[in-house]
């Protein structure tokens, strides 16, 4: 199995980590054969390619090479490489950095970490790029389709640190959303639900009865005409939750293509002329690390 993370002993190139393979038991005639029976949706014509570029290093270091034996336990490096990577509309900017923690502005589109077609475009990468801090790690992530901040760790053995805001509640965080109004709706108010995996869609996620599992505080800011800006307070993150919960409540996010109908699959064309309306709009903490309050701001704005 696959897993993208940092390798400590193999270098950074354009801002992407190596990835790692391990061989399982078995026999493979060479390591061509291996890589591509192992990740077939990688054609074989391109791991020749990027065997033949030293773009797969063995553990030491050294390029491999694509008619070499693998054996049981061995581990092999990679660079996730995209042709023809689609470039997005925007980029990202830092809007605060120490020596332990970056946060960035994400615009809408852009995934955290290296998916699909995205490697260059993603934040982590084009953060590496332009920082050369080559041990950058998100210690969270927010949708592709939401914009705003992202915290990001500079120091490995910190991470668990600042996961511990998160995993214990200790950090405030504040999103905006623009959706209809419904003025016969009160407000403020909480709303708690069980959520779930859609089995319709492996993107999706659905309420369903049960324990609740997941829960946010909604609010109304302001009204113009039959769209309201919302601030919602997130007191867990499941998956797609600020989403579902509004769409629940029968106020789905405008510009949301997959609530409450599936308008364009993941792998589709995307309109850039028309983002979800959803931003991570501030975050509240006090620093593990140094003690600091910190309170930070997006300085993106929703079409409203």
């Amino acid at each position: 199995m696959t897993r993208s993370a940092r390798v400590a002993q193999m270098p950074v190139r354009d801002g992407v980590s190596a990835s790692v393979v391990a061989v399982p038991a078995g026999h493979w005639p060479n390591l061509l054969d291996f890589l591509v029976q192992r990740m077939p949706g990688i054609p074989r014509e391109e791991w020749a390619q990027r065997l033949a570029q030293g773009l797969v290093l063995q553990e030491n270091g050294q390029s491999a090479q694509a008619d070499q034996a693998c054996r049981s336990g061995q581990r092999f490096f990679y660079y996730r490489n995209v042709a023809d990577e689609p470039r997005l509309p925007m980029q990202a900017a830092i809007l605060f950095e120490d020596d332990h923690l970056l946060v960035a502005d994400k615009p809408h589109f852009m995934p955290v970490t290296p998916a699909g077609p995205f490697v260059q475009q993603c934040l982590l990468v084009q953060l590496k790029r332009l920082t050369g801090h080559a041990d950058l790690v998100p210690l969270h992530r927010i949708d592709r389709e939401t914009a705003g901040l992202v915290l990001l760790g500079k120091r490995l053995h910190e991470r668990d640190a600042y996961h511990a805001l998160f995993r214990d509640h200790r950090i405030h965080k504040t999103y905006q959303a623009v959706a209809a109004h419904r003025p016969e709706l009160a407000l403020p108010r909480v709303h708690t639900s069980r959520l779930a995996e859609d089995p319709a869609y492996f993107f999706k996620m659905q309420e369903i009865p049960g324990e609740v599992n997941s829960e946010t505080r909604i609010a109304r800011l302001s009204v113009q005409g039959e769209q309201a800006l919302y601030q919602l307070e997130p007191v867990t993150g499941k998956r797609h939750q600020l989403r579902v919960h509004m769409m629940a409540m029968g106020m789905p996010i405008a510009g949301d293509q997959f609530y409450p109908t599936v308008r364009r699959g993941p792998a589709e064309q995307e309109d850039f002329s028309n983002p979800l309306q959803l931003l991570a709009q501030s975050v509240r903490f006090t620093d593990p690390l140094t003690g600091q309050a910190r309170e930070l701001e997006s300085q993106l704005k929703l079409q409203f």
